[in-house]
């Protein structure tokens, strides 16, 4: 839509840059009325300490409290239209100072209103006899700390509990206090009240009242902030403070969806000590879980839409016959609102389970939502430059006339100034102004229309888009007619069933777009058939967790791409089934395009440790959720990678097994600094891995064969690392709701499962090498063939490496070690029968088992000799060093290790389509055949 702009007649633009706060009729005001009291505010930018001594100034030189607070505004307000004009300061100074003074007003005025109210009535206690704190909280940007200069303050007042007033005996106004006499509004109404003990929330009231009367009225001076307590439970009908009980009951019951984002920015910001009291945190853990919902909260969409309809239409209602106000920066489209709400919907949605993203500050959260991932860099970056210029076209707006507008004026000499204060020229023929409003509110309306609704435009609610006629839902005879016959029979099964009949309306329209675009996509042939039945398959245990189904209404292209996955194997839907909410991942256009990071997966979970520990939410529940949903969001990422042809099996192997070590190392730091018997900051204390893990093969939903070491010479240390690793076993396989992450096979430890859990690294040596009448077996130097340090204290990767080097070089007798070697592979080779006619991938002769025990024998028997052989560089490199070290014949080696490699790729394939990883006998003829040349070169 094309933009409004005032008519302008030729005005000869000034030079850019020499625009000066004078031509503020407020400035101009202020400086005529106030010039004796200007120099009481030092120079440079008013911060809160610069703001307290000010008043207390003013005070000194005579002038009340109320009269004190708003001189101080005008005073510093002329000081911020000096800096921000002509000394160009950045846009979060003038704004946190202006919030800085917010806080300065409501603090000391609070304290006046409670003393005099205590004079009158005595001081409010609860049960206990502990006086009952009172907070006032910043709402919108004030909570923010991004104020604006004409602002008003949205508060919210609320008590810490009930209780009554100590009461003092009955008294005249005449006879109060002398204090509550001094700063009493005229007509004398603060000593109007009866003395004696009233309830906490009739003190209460008279304090809010009063504290309005100090801050909003307006005396010869102006006011301080116009406050708006529209926002408090209830709103305008609501009482002015509530209990913390009552507000809890509100939030649970009648909390709407629009309220969270509200609360997103709420903040104690009077009285100061009350801050950063302990006593507060009871208030913000009943705010937190009401803003953020411990899951991916898309249902919260339709919510902001709404809440945005409203706002637009009574912009839109507002500019009705004024074309002036079609240029109003903040509510207009592309406006600053729009920038708020795109920011904060990304909040709601993830920050449940992401706190490093939850922050006040709109630019700050910019950052961190690009950070993470859920915004693209460069759109986070126009974003953030696109509400700095608005709020600086905002800002120079409000110094004009010091009026709560957000409109353009319609007066050319002000459009010029504001023009030229921004560095652009504005005159009759050219607005450059003008053409920088469109162009960065039609960035921001792109923007948000793209995440409202997807980058499509809006469209009807509910049913089968596409399908015709109208919506329909889910278990619409007619509905169903226009899907695909086995399609249609697979829903069928369930629409009928009492748990979809009892579903709300809403939900089952839907439920009906979900499957009415997954029929949609078989009949353009973007999707398989097979997709969509795996699709309705997929959908019909999420019946009722709603969050899911509503992110795929949301995101239409993250069902596209969901129904692409599902047709090309079964696995990823069992994973799905077990993880739903890893199809947020699908959402990430990063996906296919990056390999598994393990220090920056490693950092970003820190952060987000440190995000719940200054939310106060860093329980043992929350970060063992953290973990799993982590882990799970990671593999999931692999396995679309995987699925969809990005990367070989062998990478895959390779981020699998980095994910496993990243995730140990977390859990070792995070599990140790919660263990009572902790004696010192960071323990001693390694976790070497073995089998697939240890040979960087780990495949999807792989154990983890791991052995524990520790090097500490506390007297203490077999008992407290004992009771460490019982306590990190716990993390690693407990199921929480959010899952599992391993199964753990500790059974290659010294002794196997007679043997403690937990070793000293000298001990592990002493048994590996046979010093003692304590040794290990063949089989078990078999394992350390392929065992490495994967996590915790790094100083002991090389000690258990020594090791490890010392077991593969020890001498051996070659015949005796054949034998063992062979005998051990014919008894797993029993326990692991084959039906007749089969080749098993892995177990059958030829299959991949003959290749490791093969390799695992050359490593033993000529590690001392080879050293290439003793690096743990997987079993395809090993096979080929083998060869080029003239153990094997010529082609040997090569032709076992492409084998391996194909047979890999061939059972990795069977597992993704949970298919049998037994074929017949006449498939990889080649490969078998291969596999057993190596093992009659090594054992013949």
């Amino acid at each position: 839509m094309t933009e409004a702009r005032p008519t302008l007649p030729p005005v000869t633009p000034a030079p850019a840059g020499v625009a000066e706060a004078a031509h503020s009729r407020f400035v101009q005001r202020v400086r005529r009325r106030y010039a004796a009291e200007l120099p009481l505010l030092p120079p440079g930018l008013p911060d809160r300490a610069a703001i307290e001594a000010l008043v207390a100034t003013l005070q000194a030189g005579g002038r009340p409290l109320a009269s004190a607070l708003r001189v101080a505004r005008q005073l510093v307000l002329e000081r911020l239209a000096v800096l921000d004009i002509e000394q160009g300061a950045a846009m979060h100074e003038i704004t946190e100072a202006m919030s800085s003074l917010a806080e300065v007003a409501l603090c000391l005025a609070l304290a006046a209103a409670r003393a005099e109210q205590d004079a009158i009535n005595g001081v409010p206690r609860n049960a206990e006899g502990e006086v009952i704190e009172f907070w006032v909280l910043g709402m919108g940007k004030l909570g923010a700390r991004e104020l604006n200069v004409s602002s008003d303050i949205d508060l919210i007042y609320v008590y810490e509990d009930e209780g009554q007033t100590d009461g003092l005996l009955p008294q005249s106004p005449s006879a109060g206090p002398p204090q509550a006499r001094a700063t009493a509004p005229a007509g004398g109404s603060a000593l109007q009240a009866p003395g004696g003990s009233i309830s906490a929330h009739e003190y209460f009231a008279r304090v809010c009242k009063r504290l309005y009367a100090l801050i909003g009225d307006i005396t010869e001076d102006g006011q301080v902030f116009r406050v708006d307590l529209a926002l408090r439970p209830n709103g305008n009908s609501g009482p002015p403070a509530v209990s913390l009980q009552m507000l809890e009951e509100y939030l649970l019951v009648q909390g709407r969806e629009w309220e969270r984002f509200a609360w997103l920015k709420s903040r104690v910001v009077a009285p100061l000590e009350s801050v950063s009291g302990s006593r507060v945190l009871a208030l913000k853990s009943l705010v937190t879980p009401f803003v953020y919902r411990k899951y991916l909260d898309y249902g919260v969409f339709e919510g902001l839409r709404q809440l945005h309809r409203k706002i637009r239409d009574e912009a839109q209602r507002r500019a009705a016959g004024r074309p002036e106000r079609a240029n109003d920066v903040k509510l207009s489209r592309g406006g600053i609102r729009e920038i708020e709400f795109t920011v904060q919907l990304l909040q709601v949605v993830r920050g449940g389970q992401f706190p490093e993203i939850r922050t006040r500050s709109t630019v700050k959260a910019l950052g961190r939502l690009a950070a993470r991932g859920l915004m693209k860099p460069a759109t986070a970056a126009k974003l953030a430059e696109a509400y700095d210029f608005l709020r600086r076209v905002e800002h120079r707006i409000q110094f004009l006339d010091d009026q709560q507008t957000h409109c353009l004026p319609g007066v050319d000499e002000d459009l010029a100034w504001i023009a030229r204060s921004l560095g652009l020229a504005c005159r009759a023929d050219a607005c450059e102004l003008l053409d920088k409003l469109l162009e960065v509110r039609e960035t921001v309306a792109t923007e948000f229309d793209a995440l409202l609704h997807d980058g499509q435009a809006p469209a009807p609610n509910g049913g089968c888009k596409g399908c015709g006629g109208p919506a329909l839902p889910i278990d619409a005879e007619d509905f169903l007619a226009q899907l695909q016959p086995e399609l249609a029979e697979a829903v069928r099964r369930w629409a009928q069933q009492p748990r979809v009949q009892n579903l709300r309306e809403e939900s089952r329209l839907r439920l009906a777009k979900l499957v009415g675009r997954a029929a949609k996509a078989v009949r353009e042939e973007q999707a398989t058939l097979d997709a969509a039945l795996r699709f309705v398959d997929w959908v019909e245990p999420l019946l009722r967790r709603e969050s899911y189904l509503a992110l795929l209404v949301e995101r239409p292209a993250v069902q596209q791409r969901l129904l692409r996955l599902l047709g090309l194997a079964r696995w990823p839907m069992r994973y799905l089934m077990l993880h739903p909410g890893v199809i947020d991942e699908l959402a990430d256009t990063r996906l296919l395009h990056e390999r598994f990071d393990g220090p920056a997966f490693i950092a970003d979970l820190e952060e987000r440790h440190a995000a719940w520990a200054r939310s106060g939410e860093a329980d043992e529940e929350a970060l063992l959720d953290t973990l799993r949903r982590a882990h799970h969001a990671e593999v999931f990422r692999i396995l679309v990678r995987d699925v969809e042809g990005g990367t070989t099996v062998e990478q895959v192997a390779d981020d699998l097994s980095a994910l496993a070590d990243a995730v140990l190392q977390c859990a070792i730091h995070w599990s140790w600094s919660r263990l009572k018997q902790a004696h010192r900051p960071r323990p001693q204390f390694a976790v070497i891995a073995y089998g697939k893990l240890g040979g960087k093969e780990l495949g999807y939903g792989g154990d983890l064969d791991v052995v524990f070491l520790f090097d500490d010479a506390d007297e203490n240390a077999a008992e407290v690392y004992g009771a460490f690793v019982r306590k990190l076993i716990t993390w690693l396989t407990l199921r929480t709701a959010a899952g599992e992450l391993f199964d753990i096979d500790t059974a290659l430890r010294p002794n196997g499962n007679s043997g403690m859990l937990v070793t000293s690294i000298a001990s592990f040596e002493n048994y590996q090498i046979g010093r003692g009448g304590n040794t290990a077996w063949t089989w078990e130097h078999q394992a350390i063939t392929r065992a490495r340090f994967c996590a915790g204290d790094a100083s002991l990767a090389g000690r258990f490496e020594a090791v490890r080097r010392q077991v593969l070089t020890a001498p051996r007798d070659h015949a005796a070690l054949r034998q063992e070697v062979q005998a051990m592979r014919e008894k797993v080779r029993a326990a692991r029968p084959v039906k007749a006619g089969q080749f098993d991938l892995k177990h059958s002769p030829g299959g991949m088992m003959d290749a490791e025990f093969a390799l695992q024998y050359l490593i033993l028997a000529h590690g001392r000799e080879h050293a290439a052989l003793l690096d743990n560089a997987g079993a395809i490199a090993l096979l080929q060093r083998a060869e080029a070290a003239g153990l094997l014949p010529a082609g040997i080696g090569l032709a076992a290790a492409d084998a391996y490699r194909e047979l890999r790729r061939v059972q990795h394939r069977a597992r993704l389509d949970e298919q049998p990883t037994a074929v017949p006998d006449t498939e990889l003829v080649a490969e078998r055949d291969a596999v057993l040349a190596l093992w009659r070169a090594v054992f013949s």
